[in-house]
């Protein structure tokens, strides 16, 4: 498993996400990851302070993770309004 920082610039403003460290196998995999709710958006689960398309998602290798992290949200920077 790796771990990936997410972003993305699309929905901005109060109350939404704007990047997250997660943990997944492939970059792919990472731009599908929800930070709200760790859910795949591409099955319609996605919140709406986050994208709905992985193609919105930038993603940047950063390390990796050890044997016992599983898949997911690691942490997340939420912008309260």
């Amino acid at each position: 498993m790796k771990l990936w920082l997410i972003s993305q610039n699309v929905n901005g403003g109060y109350d939404t996400y704007d990047s997250a460290v997660v943990c997944a196998k492939t970059i792919e995999e990472a731009r599908k990851i929800d930070p709200a709710n760790g859910r795949d958006v591409t099955n319609g689960s996605s919140s709406w302070g986050w994208v709905r398309s992985p193609d919105d998602v930038s993603c940047k290798l950063i390390g990796f993770a050890k044997g016992e992290i599983e898949k997911g949200v690691i942490c997340a920077s939420f912008n309260a309004g």
